[in-house]
């Protein structure tokens, strides 16, 4: 197994998982992590020290910077942003430990041009609307849009919202609130 890298494509890492997809124009850094089955669209950008999981979508045009982890099965949208760095000036270049981390769970979506600031979680299965900046801790299953993103409901695994019974109407999985926001319910029990 290999992985395909569109031959427009400039990737100067050899940590690419078997199966991904890289396509043209998009640029991956020596240093960068790209997992399984994967696929990187046109444009695309992710810089040393980025660390992105299996079966991970990243649309074209998004920029993933160093710090940033994704975990599995994220969903990147086109032109979607992370920072990297709380308060950059051209005249104080920040050294890597200055560098603040930011963690998408397994699962989540991100939407279109939406802006992803430094240091934030985003939790698993959370989904954030299209043109939204996160700039806090963002819980398991929640649904945020706006600017500053806010949250405005529950987002299913299966990406459906969940209504106020916590029982999703489009595959009937059933859910519970924690402190760290949703987690599905075993069917078994």
């Amino acid at each position: 197994m290999t992985a395909f890298v569109h031959p427009q494509a400039l990737v100067e890492t050899d940590q690419i998982g078997d199966e991904s997809r890289v396509w043209a124009f998009a640029h991956i850094m020596a240093g960068a992590v790209v997992g399984a089955g994967c696929n990187i669209g046109d444009h695309a950008f992710i810089e040393s020290g980025a660390v992105v999981g299996n079966r991970v979508t990243i649309k074209n045009a998004v920029l993933i910077w160093d710090g940033v982890t994704l975990e599995d099965e994220v969903f990147v949208g086109p032109n979607a942003v992370f920072t990297n760095v709380p308060a950059p000036r051209v005249a104080f270049k920040p050294e890597r430990s200055d560098f603040v981390p930011t963690l998408v769970k397994t699962g989540a979506s991100i939407g279109a041009n939406t802006t992803v600031v430094c240091g934030v979680t985003i939790g698993r299965y959370a989904m954030i609307g299209a043109g939204a900046v996160v700039n806090t801790d963002v819980l398991d299953h929640a649904l945020l849009v706006g600017n500053p993103a806010r949250q405005i409901g529950w987002a299913c695994t299966c990406g459906a919202t969940i209504p106020e019974s916590l029982l999703c109407d489009a595959c009937g999985r059933r859910f519970e609130r924690l402190t760290y926001g949703l987690a599905e319910v075993d069917a078994a029990s």
